[in-house]
């Protein structure tokens, strides 16, 4: 009888102490520290319009494009540092700028000002060419533990001609510093020579140039291998005819 209760009470401790780590086992489960979620990718920007107007009322600089930018700066809520790629939404932009005879400016303000933008053109009027020279972002988010602030004055971006717009349907990636780039979609742009505030005829950037290559030199080996095939069908033909003798 003995030998039964004491059974029973090592059933019961084992017992006891598989439920009693169970449940530490969950509680453990339960308080692990939640993981910040990554940051989503935004998808393709909204292109927008914007127009500087010059001191006599007309349109100095146009341009049209859809604009991303990807950022590095140190995060509050992950406490590191982070890549974050932030779409500009032309609807709750604001946008201003100048003109001189040799510089034009661009301003981009979001965030009730807090996401400034800023692109700098500049014309040289000895070869009428003109190329986006600098650019320059100051942002303060929610998320960042410090003002963020960079700019470049040794671009070379966006080369036109004077009284021609530059046009490039195929993105492209402004690159301002380690912690800046700027994906570009669908730009067409005039900072110099405008009339009647409409873009001059278009030049089109060398991507397009190249995606447009493309199809034709495919094309071309296509029609070119078409060609062999049918020459060698028309070779042989005549090699078989020509193993024949009239009686």
């Amino acid at each position: 009888m003995k030998q039964i209760d004491g059974l029973q009470s090592w059933c019961l401790g084992v017992t006891l102490q598989l439920i009693i780590a169970a449940v530490l086992h969950q509680g453990f489960a339960t308080v692990a520290p939640p993981t910040a979620a990554p940051y989503k990718d935004p998808g393709r920007p909204e292109k927008g319009n914007y127009q500087v107007n010059g001191t006599n009322g007309t349109a100095c600089l146009l341009a049209s494009m859809g604009l991303q930018l990807n950022i590095t700066f140190n995060s509050v809520s992950q406490n590191k540092t982070v890549q974050d790629v932030v779409n500009i939404q032309p609807n709750v932009t604001k946008y201003s700028g100048s003109c001189d005879p040799d510089n034009a400016t661009l301003n981009l303000s979001m965030d009730a000002e807090k996401t400034n933008l800023i692109f700098f053109f500049t014309l040289n009027t000895t070869s009428n060419k003109y190329h986006l020279s600098e650019v320059s972002l100051s942002a303060a988010w929610p998320d960042m533990k410090e003002p963020f602030s960079a700019r470049n004055s040794s671009l070379n971006y966006l080369q036109g001609t004077l009284g021609y717009s530059y046009l490039c349907r195929e993105e492209q990636t402004l690159n301002v510093d380690q912690y800046l780039s700027i994906n570009i979609f669908q730009v067409q742009v005039q900072p110099f020579g405008l009339t009647k505030d409409q873009f001059g005829a278009a030049e089109e950037c060398q991507l397009d140039e190249d995606d447009m290559l493309i199809p034709i030199i495919v094309g071309a080996a296509l029609a070119g291998l078409v060609l062999i095939v049918l020459l060698a069908y028309l070779i042989g033909r005549k090699r078989s005819h020509a193993g024949y003798q009239t009686i």
